[in-house]
């Protein structure tokens, strides 16, 4: 069964190598933010999540993750960016203004959800000395926060159509080690037990302030009812509550 997950995965990174070269991002152009928001000028203050995908995915596949925010009370930005035109630096700089661009005042704190590629941009935003002030709390689905073997896998193959593969190779001198892990800032991890692309311990981060493994694969981590729920704890409280017996864990 696992063997059969692997040659999954290993099928579909495949495919993301002979994408046409017409779909590659542009360059940060193509970073593209939604804000679903309640806030209007004069309101109360509120929280901003800001909502960050995968690699060789869209906003789309965060749809349900940002749903279940809003739902919790939080206003969401849900960007798109193009993971085959840039590095992680470059994708993190143009997130930044994009954040920049369509935060509002009563924005007072920051949060981050991200999922896979995601997080890492994230923690390249964070880790800046030009981060979004008022910085609020990290949850991180599925992330290779050590760099994935599966990358060294097609870090030769793909690299040159989408970048952050080299990135997020399993070596000490890829960028992915290299982002340091600021102080102050809490950070929740969720690892699916069935994950063949990330392992459950690639995605451990220096400074972590939990970690948790439920159900969940790779891919569709995001559509998982109990993640969202641990998303939206960790963000309002800062910990996670592990389901009841019988549960997703």
């Amino acid at each position: 069964m696992r063997l059969r997950s692997t040659l999954r995965s290993l099928a579909l990174l495949a495919a993301l190598a002979v994408i046409p070269a017409a779909l590659r991002g542009q360059d940060d152009d193509a970073v593209r933010g939604v804000l679903s928001a309640d806030s209007v000028v004069g309101s109360d203050t509120r929280e901003l999540v800001v909502v960050l995908h995968g690699m060789g995915r869209t906003s789309r596949s965060m749809r349900p993750v940002e749903l279940a925010l809003r739902e919790a009370g939080f206003d969401v930005l849900n960007i798109g960016y193009s993971s085959y035109c840039c590095s992680i630096p470059e994708l993190g700089a143009a997130v930044q203004r994009e954040i920049a661009a369509q935060r509002r005042p009563q924005h007072a704190r920051v949060h981050f959800v991200g999922h896979s590629l995601g997080n890492i941009i994230a923690r390249w935003v964070v880790a800046q000395d030009d981060a979004p002030p008022g910085l609020g709390r990290l949850v991180m689905l599925a992330p290779p926060n050590q760099g994935a073997r599966m990358a060294n896998r097609f870090s030769g193959i793909a690299g040159w159509l989408l970048e952050p593969i080299d990135e997020l190779r399993a070596d000490s001198a890829a960028t992915v080690r290299r982002i340091p892990t600021p102080a102050g800032v809490e950070i929740g991890v969720i690892a699916g037990r069935d994950d063949s692309t990330v392992r459950i311990e690639e995605t451990h981060v220096a400074g972590e302030t939990a970690h948790i493994v439920v159900k969940g694969n790779h891919t569709f981590i995001m559509r998982e009812p109990e993640v969202q729920r641990l998303a939206v704890e960790f963000l309002k409280s800062g910990r996670f509550t592990p389901p009841a017996a019988g549960g997703s864990r």
